[in-house]
């Protein structure tokens, strides 16, 4: 990428809102995760397979995914629920 490319894109960030940061932001993490394999961890991962020790490898999980928040329960834990209407 040239420079110039660069630097148009780097002016336009204070433009953004908050949200299309995020959606760059993540946009970038996706693209730099998918470059960021080597060449090693792929003649693991093959060699893994090969051997039978998996049978397949996942991708990482995105530590910038967030988390469905808690729920606070009325009442028995959900746990003492469940165990009584297995019995």
């Amino acid at each position: 990428m040239s420079q110039a490319i660069l630097n148009q894109i780097l002016d336009q960030l204070p433009a953004l809102e908050p949200s299309e940061l995020k959606q760059l932001q993540q946009a970038l993490h996706e693209y730099l995760g998918n470059n960021a394999i080597t060449a090693e961890q792929i003649a693991l991962h093959q060699a893994l397979i090969a051997s039978g020790l998996v049978r397949q490898v996942k991708q990482p999980i995105d530590p910038s995914v967030t988390r469905l928040p808690l729920i606070d329960v009325q009442g028995k834990p959900v746990s003492q629920t469940i165990i009584e209407e297995r019995c």
